[in-house]
């Protein structure tokens, strides 16, 4: 068992290595998260993450160190505010963590005014940064996951999409910039849009399979969501050639949970399954997740660790300059510039604007890489869909 030096310890060692009188320090990080609820499965993908971030950050920094607390927001935005609430009494300096717009905006307005900085991958509605706040980040956004899937339909060369989409704000402004970004392109589109507590999908994929006649189906909502569409769809048999999706879709959990819906569907991903990883950084994730988890890691963790080690940098470099109560944390956050997991990071009004992400798609018992080209693990099994 590794020795563990006190705090005092910790802070003698650090004052002797730098020659200032600059002491260790631990801080505190809150994470709100979907832990129960609809979005339990990508919540716990992210938290594994955020914790393999931790292990890495305390063994790696060599002076500070993280503690995170963890409080579950149900998937209620009304949960989440509390949680964030909960978490600043218990003096957290930061938040990392949060999915779904409609969760990580009300906790976000509450640690804003509370003056405290909140990073996540959870959310990609727009809104997020036109707030014009200073404490809000986020290392993904909507303009990436259009790329991704308008990308891979150009290298399909189709010409017809019909596109189902829930009417929760970031799904609904994702599915009308992929309208757009097609019909410039010449595409037919069909829009159907779903309330998010349906659970019949039938008789939109009926019309779908009557009325659009289109050549592939694209799915912008949640875990749920997808699910249903595929069973539907595999009952009533479209003729498309592809069915494809977007977040919390190409991961090994779903592929697991529902064998008979996966087989060749397509969602985005930044990592194949199993996982690869050529890099220094990758290397050390990798082989934290294994320990901790017992299991290859997927996209949704490589998103915790990646937003929550850009957070403990900029804590750890706020406490040097000893601004962390005066708003240092989100000074330095807006100062990142840094190769991670998932490409470059900066931050312009608190969006990476530098975002793309990749198209996987399940092919047998793994999740390959097929858009972009440079980026692919395996050629596309297309025209291919679970029925």
């Amino acid at each position: 068992m590794k020795k563990r030096y006190t705090s005092i310890g910790l802070a003698v060692l650090a004052m002797s290595l730098s020659g200032t009188n600059a002491l260790a320090e631990e801080f505190m990080v809150g994470e709100q998260e979907p832990l129960t609820g609809a979005l339990a499965r990508v919540g716990t993908g992210m938290h594994e993450g955020i914790a393999v971030a931790v292990e890495v950050f305390n063994k790696t920094n060599g002076k500070h160190t993280i503690k995170v607390l963890t409080q579950d927001d149900e998937s209620s935005p009304a949960k989440a505010i509390a949680a964030v609430e909960k978490l600043a009494s218990q003096g957290v300096v930061a938040f990392t963590g949060g999915y779904g717009s409609n969760n990580i905006g009300p906790a976000s307005d509450a640690a804003n005014k509370l003056g405290l900085t909140y990073i996540t991958s959870g959310g990609v509605d727009n809104g997020l940064v036109q707030r014009g706040y200073k404490t809000f980040f986020r290392i993904n956004n909507t303009a990436g996951y259009q790329k991704a899937m308008v990308g891979v339909l150009d290298d399909m060369k189709v010409k017809s999409a019909s596109v189902i989409y829930s009417t929760k704000e970031a799904t609904a402004h994702l599915a009308e910039d992929v309208q757009k970004d097609l019909a410039a392109k010449g595409f037919k589109v069909g829009m159907h849009p779903f309330d998010p507590g349906i659970s019949d999908f039938k008789p939109i994929v009926n019309k779908v399979r009557l009325r659009d006649k289109s050549e592939v189906i694209l799915m912008v909502g949640y875990e749920n969501d997808y699910v249903g569409i595929l069973r539907a769809a595999k009952v009533l048999k479209p003729d498309v050639k592809a069915m494809i999706g977007v977040w919390s879709l190409a991961t090994p959990k779903m592929a697991s949970d529902f064998p008979d819906l996966m087989p060749k569907v397509y969602g985005t991903a930044l990592l194949p399954y199993p996982t690869q990883f050529k890099t220094e950084e990758g290397k050390a994730f990798y082989d934290a997740y294994k320990k901790l988890y017992k299991k290859d890691p997927d996209y949704l963790g490589q998103f915790g660790y990646v937003q929550s080690m850009l957070l403990f940098e900029a804590i750890a470099r706020a406490a040097d300059k000893g601004t962390i109560k005066n708003g240092g944390i989100a000074e330095e956050m807006a100062r990142t510039d840094r190769n991670t997991l998932i490409g470059r990071v900066q931050f312009t009004k608190g969006d990476n604007l530098n975002f793309v992400h990749h198209m996987g798609q399940h092919q047998g018992d793994k999740i390959e890489i097929v858009w972009p080209a440079d980026a692919a693990t395996a050629p596309m099994q297309y025209p291919g869909v679970p029925w």
